[in-house]
């Protein structure tokens, strides 16, 4: 589709640095009440097998989140021909270690290890990432559930913006387990009316302009364009990705949607970076607190 013309834009950003910070605030704020009530600090664990350079930079800032928020922080860095077992095995060891309320294995793995064995090995009580069937099951009938992180992060962020949720269209463009199905669980809990599209929905665009709000999560770069986008919808831009900038050998990184169009037309839309992408981690810190109140028997915070 040609792009078209640049337009100035009239959305309102949706700050999600700064919202971001705001929660990893209050959340180093709750973990000294934990702590006196528990007699320790909540303890995650982030497992790395390989040297893949973005998952370091992952880590790397989950480290220093986690310790800046006061909770203790156990990084297991393995070679990328670690063994499946051998994974297994610490996975197993982290699962009986009363210290550690979270075990996170940063994805993706090496291609000789099966990456749904090793997280259906993750104990759900302890799985603060959101993915165990275990979660996702009890997401889905409505139960207490550790929630993925980007989808529980987005909603954050939908519900500071506009408030209440209920009666309004929600589009989620994309299906994965990560993004797409948690993020249409949680809008249905909100009761918003949800569509669940995908690359073989016919006529994606005239379905993503019934919208109020439209959270992209396919992973292709500026897909959504501004005509796809209701006026006055609210933008919620998952994708990540990475195109050349415009300097020979620079690259730079964009969304799922076309940010200037988009914008053009929104309400309110989040950019990339700067959006989505900081709430991860934060609500990384949150499960993990939410956890660690739930294996201690301790009372979780009211709005924790």
């Amino acid at each position: 589709m040609t792009a078209s013309p640049r337009a100035t834009p009239i959305a309102r950003t949706i700050d999600g640095k700064a919202f971001a910070g705001q929660l990893r605030a209050k959340l180093a704020n709750l973990v000294p009440g934990f702590v006196v009530a528990a007699g320790r600090a909540p303890g995650l664990a982030v497992v790395l097998v390989g040297e893949d350079p973005a998952s370091q930079v992952y880590v790397r800032s989950k480290h220093k989140a986690t310790v800046e928020a006061g909770m203790l922080s156990f990084e297991h860095r393995l070679p990328a021909g670690t063994t499946a077992q051998a994974l297994l095995d610490l996975v197993a060891t982290l699962n009986a270690d009363d210290a550690v309320d979270g075990i996170l294995v940063q994805l993706p793995l090496p291609s000789h290890i099966d990456d749904k064995a090793v997280l259906a090995a993750i104990d759900p009580d302890k799985d603060v990432d959101g993915f165990h069937v275990v979660n996702a099951g009890k997401l889905a009938v409505g139960e207490e559930a550790l929630v993925p992180c980007t989808p529980l992060g987005s909603l954050m962020l939908l519900q500071d913006a506009l408030g209440d949720l209920s009666g309004l269209h929600a589009v989620v463009i994309g299906r994965s387990n990560i993004v797409g199905k948690p993020m249409a669980q949680l809008l249905l809990q909100q009761s918003c009316t949800v569509t669940i599209a995908h690359s073989r929905t016919k006529d994606l665009p005239a379905m993503v302009r019934m919208a109020d709000i439209v959270v992209a999560a396919v992973g292709r770069a500026e897909m959504v364009r501004g005509d796809w986008i209701k006026p006055g919808a609210t933008v919620i831009d998952v994708g990540i990705n990475r195109i050349p900038g415009s300097e020979p050998g620079k690259t730079k990184l964009v969304g799922d949607c076309a940010y200037d169009e988009c914008a053009a037309v929104a309400g309110a839309i989040t950019p990339v970076p700067g959006g989505v992408g900081p709430m991860t981690i934060a609500c990384l810190l949150r499960n993990t607190l939410v956890a660690a109140h739930r294996r201690a028997g301790v009372a979780a915070p009211e709005g924790l």
